[in-house]
Order: structure tokens, then C-alpha cells, then sequence
């Protein structure tokens, strides 16, 4: 079988990679294949999973794609987004993709969603992508794991962390909320099951370890595989706010994975019935197991806090000084994707009181300023990157971009899943404006631009809402009359 494994440099990809490869071939696809080597049964790939012409390219000929696709950490040297407005987009152009080019499955790696009516925003975007993934008719199994236990990765580093670095902890409330904890090699174990089973098509499967445990147990747990005296004491009233702030500084991870990964602890993430599978659900290493092959190879983390100061963004593989801004709006449910665009191309001039000047004529744009001759920046509609629920302008040139040939800088307008929301992005644009001018300026511009125009169609929304309920009421009570 001929396997595409996403993510495959990270670290669930990379320890599934060495199992996959003995009996598979494998395109293994990353954003930098510098120092990757193709071996037996591997190919290395380098693909921007946020162009749909690359996920096109890597998907050719493949009977099963694997997806280990995350944006809790920036995408470029500048990133203004929401992650799950990048998850999203990445999701639809991977499942859009595999459906072109007649992949069998997609099996992919979430984690435990809770039956709640108000989930945090990773697990909904979790969710979200889950739906996104199978909404072109390619079946999409999902592993759905809690705590997974590992050397690296997010969760448990910083669960051990805290348990090396600090004297004591003082709890907050949501240290006593329940989750399902799965030993690294199980999960591999698990993923290779779903993948080896063709009869699992459609449906999320939950996986986890013989204990289900709260937070505190496992601190506890945790403390006494490393051979420590952790002293607890509770504190419900610790806002979440404050534990994500303390959390970043002491495990030194960046705030913009700590914060989600926190929201969810509001929830418990335990195995359900409904979504248990004979052989894949169960894992069988115990907690304490786990935390030993987690830690046996690993140099300690030590016991000295960190500077006080929380971790910087970096992006040590893209030494391009690009950027990716993504905003998600509201538009009114008759508008399609088409009319958005051109809607918000006339509005930068209207809402600016004409400080702000836009020319369309048939497939190009330009966007100016009065007091300079040349336009700040031209777009060209893209016939070929185009379709009904997106539309895609190349920036082509202007006084503020910088433009080099074979350059993807692109402003797309999409919509996912069918709903009244779009999604307006920008990727791989280059500033012709020195970086630090640029991030006080023109960046900061764009954000408010984007912000106030979704106000605006959000309003519009509501508005027509409102008056196709008065029209329904009117026509009903013209029929009671006559």
C-alpha cells in the first residue's frame, strides 16, 4: 500500500514513520526536507500543505493518506490567525485533494471530544476538521487519543515540567477533571491497527491506557516514577487566565500552545462506549509504565526556573520574511464566495472614505493610495485556483509588495463545510516595507481593515435575517386575512 504520512519529521509522524516503512511505501511529506534522505520504502517530500497545488502534487497515485496536521504555532515569520481558522484550511484543502485524486481513506489523529454542548476552541477545531476531512466523500477513520505519554510532544512535557521544576504545586479546579492517559507506543500501535483495518471507513475510534485518572493523580503519578516529593495544595479559584501565563513560563513552552491545550482541561476527555473498537481502543500500559519509557533516555529537565519571560515565536526553517493572515466572517447566507470578494475589493474604497482607492476591470485589481502614482498593490484573479466556493487573487505587484517570479503570494476568499462563513487569507506575501515598519504599520492596518469588515457583513447578516423573518410574518398574517 502506498501511504502519504503528513507531518511525518514531527513527533508522532516520526516514530510512525519507522513502523509504517517496514511494510508500506511512504511519501513522507514536510514543510523542509533539508537533511531528510530518502531510504527504502521512503520518500521524502517538501510541500506547503497550505497551497492546494501541493497537496495535488504529493497526493498523486496514493491508496491512504495519513493526516498529523496542527497550527497551534506560527506558519510563518508573521502569522495573524486564529489556529482553527489555519486547521480549517488546511483540512479542506488536504480532504479536496485526496478526493481528486481518488485516495481510499484518510486516517487521522484527534483527541478524545467530550459530549459537551460547549467544547474549547481546540477540541472544536479538532472536531471541526474531522468534519471538514470526510466532507468529500473520502471515508475518514480517526484516532482520538487524551493524554498521549511521550518523550516529546506537548502535553506531558509540560506535565513534567511542572512536576521537575516546581517545590509544590497549588491546584486549580480543573486538576481534578478525568482523562484517559496512552503510552506513546500504544498510540503507534493504534494508529497502525487503523490503518492495516480497511473495514473501519467512516467512524472515530477513542483510545487510551487501563486508567482513567484525573489531573492530580497524574501529578502525583508522574512525582513518584521521577523519584520526587511534590507537596499539593488546592486552589479552585485560580482563574484559567493565570494558569496558562504560569504554565508557559515554567514549562517554557509559547503561550499560543499552552493556552488551548489548558481550555480543554475544562472538559473531562475519557473513552466513550460508542466510539470503543475491539483491539484499538484499549491500550494496556499502565500510567507509571508509560512515564518510565518516557523518561528513562531523557536528560532531566532540571530543577531551576526558567527567566522570567515567555517564549518567543521562531521559525528556524522559513528564513523568508513572509506572511500568513487568515481571518473567518460571517457573510449573509445568499451571498456566495464570488460576491464576497468583489463586495470586499468596492468596500476597501467606500469604508475608507476614499483614501483608499480600488479599480477592478475583468481579472484585475488594484488597490491605491492618491497621493502615489503607482498602485500599492495589483491583484489578478486565478481562473486555474479558482471555483464555486473560492476564489483566489495572485498579488501580482504594487508599490508595498515584493514580487519575485514564480512567487505564490496569493489573498483567497474560501468557504468550508457550506456554512455563512468564508475565510480571507493571505499567504506567502512578502512586504516591499522594511520588516519592522511593516509589522507597526501596514500589518496592524490590514487586522483593522479585516476586523471591521467583518463587523460589517456579520451586521448585513443579521439584517437580512431580520427582514426575511418580518416578510414570512407579513405574507402569514396577508393569507390569515384572506
Amino acid at each position: 500500500m502506498k501511504i502519504l504520512l503528513t507531518g511525518a519529521s514531527g513527533y508522532i509522524g516520526g516514530n510512525l514513520l519507522k513502523e509504517l516503512k517496514k511494510n508500506h511505501e511512504v511519501i513522507a511529506v514536510s514543510r523542509s526536507t533539508k537533511n531528510k534522505e530518502n531510504e527504502a520504502n521512503v520518500t521524502w517530500v517538501a510541500a506547503d500543505l497550505f497551497a492546494p497545488e501541493d497537496n495535488e502534487r504529493v497526493m498523486k497515485d496514493i491508496d491512504l493518506a495519513v493526516y498529523l496536521v496542527h497550527s497551534m504555532q506560527p506558519q510563518a515569520k508573521l502569522t495573524q490567525a486564529k489556529f482553527e481558522d489555519m486547521d480549517a484550511l488546511l483540512a479542506d484543502n488536504f480532504a479536496r485533494a485526496a478526493a481528486n485524486n481518488g485516495v481510499k481513506r484518510i486516517v487521522y489523529l484527534s483527541g478524545i471530544v467530550p459530549d459537551d454542548e460547549k467544547l474549547s476552541r481546540h477540541l472544536a477545531s479538532r472536531l471541526e476538521c474531522e468534519k471538514i476531512l470526510g466532507s468529500f466523500g473520502v471515508p475518514v477513520t480517526t484516532l482520538r487519543a487524551g493524554l498521549i505519554v511521550g518523550p516529546k510532544g506537548s502535553s506531558f512535557p509540560i506535565l513534567q515540567s511542572l512536576v521537575e521544576r516546581l517545590p509544590g504545586l497549588v491546584l486549580p479546579s480543573w486538576a481534578y477533571n478525568r482523562t484517559h492517559p496512552v503510552a506513546l507506543r500504544d498510540l503507534i500501535d493504534g494508529l497502525l491497527a487503523v490503518i492495516e483495518r480497511e473495514d473501519l471507513g467512516q467512524q472515530s475510534i477513542d483510545i487510551g491506557g487501563p486508567e482513567e485518572m484525573n489531573y492530580r493523580e497524574l501529578f502525583e503519578e508522574t512525582a513518584e516514577v521521577l523519584g520526587k516529593k511534590l507537596p499539593m495544595v488546592d486552589l479552585p479559584i485560580i482563574p484559567v487566565w493565570l494558569s496558562k501565563a504560569w504554565v508557559a513560563l515554567i514549562s517554557g513552552k509559547p503561550i499560543e500552545m499552552v493556552g488551548p491545550l489548558l481550555d480543554s482541561l475544562a472538559h473531562d476527555m475519557v473513552i466513550t462506549p460508542e466510539h470503543t473498537v475491539e483491539g484499538i481502543t484499549n491500550a494496556p500500559t499502565p500510567f507509571k509504565e508509560s512515564v518510565r519509557l518516557a523518561t528513562e533516555n531523557q536528560d532531566s529537565l532540571g530543577y531551576t526556573l526558567p527567566s522570567f519571560s515567555l517564549p518567543l515565536k521562531k521559525d528556524v526553517e522559513n528564513p523568508k520574511n513572509d506572511v500568513k493572515s487568515i481571518q473567518r466572517i460571517t457573510i449573509p447566507e445568499r451571498w456566495s464566495v464570488q460576491h464576497t470578494a468583489s463586495y470586499y475589493l468596492q468596500w476597501l474604497s467606500r469604508s475608507s472614505l476614499k483614501i483608499v482607492g480600488t479599480s477592478v476591470n475583468d481579472n484585475h485589481a488594484e488597490i491605491r493610495l492618491p497621493i502615489l502614482k503607482d498602485p500599492i498593490l495589483t491583484l489578478d484573479y486565478s481562473p486555474e485556483r479558482s471555483r464555486e466556493d473560492a476564489v483566489t487573487y495572485m498579488i501580482s505587484g504594487g508599490r508595498l509588495a515584493r514580487v519575485q517570479e514564480g512567487g505564490r503570494a496569493r489573498l483567497v476568499f474560501r468557504r468550508v463545510l457550506d456554512e455563512s462563513r468564508v475565510i480571507i487569507a493571505i499567504h506567502e506575501y512578502e512586504p516591499a516595507l522594511p520588516w519592522f515598519i511593516y509589522t507597526l504599520t501596514q500589518a496592524r492596518v490590514h487586522l483593522i481593515v479585516m476586523t471591521v469588515f467583518g463587523y460589517e457583513t456579520a451586521a448585513l447578516a443579521k439584517f437580512y435575517k431580520l427582514r426575511e423573518k418580518l416578510g414570512a410574518r407579513k405574507a402569514q398574517g396577508r393569507h390569515v386575512v384572506a
